[in-house]
């Protein structure tokens, strides 16, 4: 097991970590903490010392791009209401919509697994077992995940330590739990801030197996043979999609907020005053502003001035940046989408794309992931029912759904109505040239119906023995004789 000091000392290094580093700034811009808050403004005094000027305008506006751009990666990726989970086998479809497709709990847990990963780089999920005896996923906060090699261990074994802060004390001081785990069992540890880590008295079992619960009367305990955290990578190198698009967003921040301070600077002209002779200069402002008027001596004068904003500047590099910043991101500028008419299914696919094309490199990521999952699911399906499911009875389905615009969908339903009736027509008068199986066949194709499902339920000539095209030409023929 990890000694108290190899606990402290991998936690120390990991948050120190590069990656870490990085993973925490996506936290921050996600939850809207950007540079723009840290925001100082210093000027030279007349001694030549740097001093912050606290009475200049400094407006300080985050502007959430990366929450959008995050949050709509994993709606679109998510977006299939059919489950994403499927077989062929409708018994085992059943079991797999308990454990995935329609638990509610566990999709909840995916959104914000999917989340971390795009926001931090990467995220974990681990598994447990409830008091109903079944697994379930929950999502673990990657910045308090640390994954500690054998080689780094003194007993050259692999572990997991998994941190978080339960509570704060009354005195304010944060309150750790420290988890260490193996591939057999868990200890439990708290911390006070930086002090001595302990083991947690609170826990009855310490350590103890990965599964322990009871049921009625009966006590269960076992493991799952490996350390049950499962991590879903957002690229190769574990890497937040902030360092993209983080100076994008940074200069957007500086515009927007330097187009504010300038507006708010200049919101009162400049008076230049010459040849002033009268009340001193505080009287002076104090009629400008109450009386709209000022006396001045012979051969004074009273000019206003004013100052010219680059406004349209300004806008367009800031339109400039929120392009790149989706550009780059790889997301949906919903604001660029405009209604072209006829051309707007085209212009939606092709704004699109680049979010396509990011949820594709996700997609393989997530089904690696989720198969890791499916391994613990469907040992504990067979183990239950006695059954001997394999990874390869199922198959992942992410059908993701755009925006559409649904006049021209509509008619593009009724222009396909039209061609497929006129095709059945078409069909019926060649009624004399092929026979009833080919015309069903045919028309099953047109409203796409199984052929093999309908053709004993159909009959191929009425009580007359005659086939039915031949019934339907007499009967014709018979009303244009009368």
């Amino acid at each position: 097991m990890l000694t108290v000091e190899e606990i402290r000392t991998f936690i120390e290094a990991d948050k120190c970590s590069k990656k870490k580093q990085l993973a925490m700034v996506g936290q921050q811009y996600y939850e809207g903490q950007h540079d723009i808050l840290k925001k100082r403004i210093f000027f030279f005094n007349a001694d030549g010392i740097l001093e912050e000027d606290k009475t200049k305008v400094n407006t300080k506006i985050p502007h959430p791009f990366f929450k959008e751009l995050a949050d709509q990666a994993v709606q679109y990726l998510l977006s299939c209401n059919d489950g994403f989970i499927r077989s062929d086998d409708p018994d085992l479809q059943n079991e797999l919509d308990d454990y995935f497709n329609e638990n509610e709990d566990f999709i909840a847990e995916l959104n914000e697994i999917l989340t971390g990963s795009i926001v931090k780089g990467f995220e974990y999920a681990y598994a447990f077992k409830s008091e109903d005896g079944k697994t379930h996923f929950q999502a673990a906060d990657s910045l308090g995940v640390v994954e500690v090699r054998a080689k780094e261990t003194a007993d050259q074994c692999n572990y997991l330590i998994y941190w978080y802060i339960d509570r704060f004390d009354k005195d304010s001081h944060a309150i750790k739990r420290i988890q260490v785990w193996d591939k057999t069992q868990t200890w439990f540890y708290t911390q006070i801030e930086d002090g001595e880590i302990e083991l947690d008295e609170s826990e009855k079992d310490n350590p103890r197996p990965h599964i322990l619960y009871q049921k009625g009367e009966k006590l269960y305990m076992g493991n799952y043979g490996e350390i049950p955290f499962i991590r879903l990578d957002n690229n190769r190198k574990q890497r937040s999609d902030i360092a993209t698009i983080k100076a994008m967003i940074d200069d957007y921040d500086v515009m927007n907020c330097g187009l504010s301070n300038n507006i708010e600077d200049t919101n009162e002209a400049l008076y230049v005053v010459t040849g002033f002779d009268g009340d001193n200069l505080d009287e002076l402002m104090k009629n400008i502003r109450a009386k709209k008027v000022v006396g001045v001596g012979e051969g004074g004068n009273v000019n206003v001035q004013t100052v010219d904003i680059p406004i349209e500047a300004r806008k367009a590099k800031m339109e400039t940046d929120e392009k790149n910043i989706f550009r780059f991101g790889m997301g949906v500028n919903m604001e660029s989408l405009k209604d072209t008419g006829a051309t707007v299914s085209i212009a939606i696919k092709a704004a699109y794309s680049l979010l396509d094309l990011k949820c594709n490199m996700l997609e393989i990521r997530l089904k690696q992931f989720m198969r890791r999952m499916l391994k613990i699911v469907l040992a504990e399906i067979n183990h239950d029912n006695g059954t001997d499911y394999q990874q390869s009875d199922v198959y992942f389905c992410f059908k993701r759904e755009t925006i559409v615009n649904e006049a021209e969908q509509a008619t593009i339903e009724l222009t396909k109505a039209q061609r497929r009736a006129a095709e059945i027509n078409t069909i019926l008068s060649l009624a004399s040239t092929i026979d009833d199986e080919t015309r069903l066949k045919l028309i099953c194709e047109q409203l796409e119906i199984d052929y093999d499902e309908i053709k004993d339920k159909v009959p191929k000539e009425d009580e007359t023995g005659l086939p039915l095209y031949q019934v339907q030409k007499e009967l014709d023929n018979a009303n244009l004789e009368e």
